[in-house]
This record gives C-alpha cells, sequence and structure tokens, in this order.
C-alpha cells in the first residue's frame, strides 16, 4: 500500500471528534469562537493532535485567496535587537496561523533584491523597519497591506507605524545626567540616515536647550565598535571643554567610546561618564556595566505583528508608542567624581 493512502483526512478528524467536518474546518482554520463550543473545539484539535492530521494549507489558501504568510523585513540578521523583533513577531503571527518569512535589506540599508517572484502573490502583507525602507519598493511591499516599525508616523509609507518611545528614552538619559551635574556632552551619533536616529539628536538637542549653561557636539559614527573608537577618540581631542558626559545612541558605540576613553588615558565615570541606548548583552559586559535605555524589542515585534494582523482584519491598530526605560548601572557619574 502506497505511503500516502493512510494520511489522514478531515472525515477522520470528525469521526474521531464526533463532530461534522464543518466544525473540523471552522476550529483548525481557528474561525470556530461563537459557532463551537470550547470542550467541542478542543476535542476536534485532540483528534488531529492524535491522528496527526494536517490541513492541505495550500489548496485552502488557493480557495481563500491568502498565503497567511508575512514578511518581515529589517536591516541586519546579525544584530541582537532584530533577533528580538523577529521572536516576537513570530510569535504572535504562529498563535493567529501566520508564517514570518525574514528578509534582511543588504548592507543594512538600501535596496534589495525581490525574494519572490511576486511579492504580491507570494505574502499577504509586510512589517518593515524604518531602516530598511528604501527595500521595501524593489520587493514591492509599498503594494502590500504594510506596517512600519520605527518610522515617522507623520511620512510612514505603511497603514500603520509602530514605535518605541525612543524620544522619551533619550531624554531619561539627559535627565539623569542633568541631575548628576553634567553640563558638557558629547553625542556619538549613529551615522544612518533613519527617522530613529534623527528622532534621538532631536530630543537631545531639545532637552539640553532647557538647560542653562549646557554645551553640547556631535560626532557621527557608524555603528561599529571600531568605528565609535575612532570618532570618539577624535572628538575627545578636540580642542576646546573636555565633554563630561558622552551620548551614544546605540550600545555598540558605547563599547567603542569606552576603548577610546582609555587609549586617552581617561577613567569611566570618573572623568567621563557613557550612556547607551538598546540594553544589549553587551551593556552588562563592559566594565563598568553600561547605564543605557532598555528596548523590549520582542514585545516591539510582537506589537508590529498584532497592528499587520489587525490592518489585515480591518481594523485600526491601537494607538501609543511602547514604553522605554533607563537602567542606571556604574558607567555614570557626578562629573570629576573621585
Amino acid at each position: 500500500m502506497p505511503p500516502n493512502s493512510t494520511r489522514p483526512t478531515s472525515r477522520d478528524v470528525a469521526q474521531a471528534a464526533g463532530v461534522s467536518q464543518a466544525a473540523v474546518s471552522l476550529v483548525l482554520g481557528d474561525k470556530w469562537r461563537g459557532r463551537v463550543s470550547e470542550p467541542t473545539a478542543e476535542r476536534v484539535r485532540e483528534a488531529a493532535r492524535d491522528l496527526g492530521y494536517r490541513p492541505n494549507l495550500a489548496a485552502r489558501n488557493l480557495r481563500l485567496g491568502s498565503t497567511r504568510t508575512v514578511l518581515l523585513v529589517v536591516p541586519a540578521l546579525t544584530t541582537e535587537f532584530f533577533a528580538g523583533v523577529y521572536t516576537g513577531a513570530a510569535r504572535v503571527a504562529a498563535d493567529h496561523g501566520f508564517g514570518v518569512v525574514l528578509y534582511p535589506s543588504p548592507e543594512g540599508v538600501g535596496p534589495a533584491r525581490d525574494p519572490f517572484a511576486s511579492a504580491q502573490a507570494a505574502l499577504d502583507g509586510v512589517l518593515a523597519s524604518s531602516m530598511a525602507a528604501d527595500a521595501l519598493t524593489a520587493i514591492r511591499g509599498d503594494q502590500l497591506p504594510l506596517v512600519m516599525l520605527d518610522s515617522d508616523p507623520a511620512g510612514s509609507l505603511g497603514a500603520a507605524t509602530v514605535n518605541l518611545d525612543i524620544a522619551d528614552g533619550v531624554r531619561q538619559v539627559a535627565d539623569h545626567l542633568l541631575a548628576l551635574g553634567h553640563r558638557h556632552f558629547l553625542h556619538l551619533a549613529a551615522d544612518i540616515p533613519s527617522w530613529t536616529f534623527a528622532a534621538r539628536a532631536h530630543a537631545l538637542t531639545a532637552r539640553l536647550a532647557t538647560t542653562p549653561d549646557t554645551t553640547l557636539r556631535t560626532a557621527a559614527a557608524p555603528i561599529s565598535i571600531e568605528g565609535a573608537l575612532t570618532a570618539a577618540e577624535t572628538a575627545l581631542r578636540t580642542p576646546g571643554p573636555r565633554p563630561t558626559a558622552l551620548v551614544c545612541d546605540d550600545d555598540k558605540l558605547a563599547a567603542g567610546a569606552y576603548k577610546a576613553a582609555r587609549r586617552l588615558g581617561l577613567r569611566i565615570p570618573d572623568d567621563l561618564s557613557v550612556t547607551g541606548l538598546d540594553d544589549l548583552a553587551l551593556a552588562t559586559a563592559l566594565d563598568p556595566e553600561l547605564t543605557t535605555v532598555r528596548l523590549d524589542s520582542e514585545l516591539f515585534g510582537e506589537a508590529g505583528m498584532t497592528a499587520l494582523l489587525a490592518v489585515l482584519e480591518g481594523r485600526t491598530p491601537a494607538p501609543g508608542d511602547i514604553p522605554v526605560h533607563l537602567v542606571v548601572r556604574g558607567s555614570t557619574a557626578p562629573p570629576g567624581a573621585p
């Protein structure tokens, strides 16, 4: 007997559960609420598990005109933050019977080749980071239901935008450093033309402008430890009053700043306070441990996918940015602390 002849069918599941095939379809299609009781739904799921039944998704999708697949476009796969975004997004997608295709934009930003012969035919929707926004046109993602992450709500390509409250995170950093007595600041800024980094610079400038006698210098750097080392060392060697606080756009930039400070014979936090943003594992590997803003990347991915599912169902996603909070560790102290 050919192996395929013993493959269980929905009729087998219906007989085992004592229900109709229509009820099986409702339960396994996650459309049973209000139409099938919870005990009956569980009986169907148990029968399907016991029989090893798997619905023919390809046939169902052809009938429904849906692939139940979404694309997550991120700048890179090598960053801890975007790994968390994927984990959270995939968790919510799986709970609703969707799969997630992860697609990194080459070189972090810029255009990308279409990974499908026809994205419109292969996908139901797209979730994309603003840093990978340029890739959307190339993959025709802007012609599908789209939710943007970390993107300017006023200029977003998407039907909805989901953001972390980055500006408030930067304000928390500035408030902390000002309360310690710092007045001379260096901003080690990511040299990526993205809304999220522009928002950080604007929030820092605006907050410091409200406190008299503060100074702010800016040095741009690629998001790499070596790039940050070079930029921070150059900036700290620049003539004039030396900054006592270094605000970094990213924890990797902060790690480079640590190396620059040590190369110049500066002690952290005695001579120079340093802050980051992300709260990556790297933050507690540094010595002293890094004061930084914790961004819950998995929660961010969950919120993004929840918003995309709402758009696909014709609903308006819940408004509001995701809160972030400052984690104070050993890399900050009053200026000139012993």
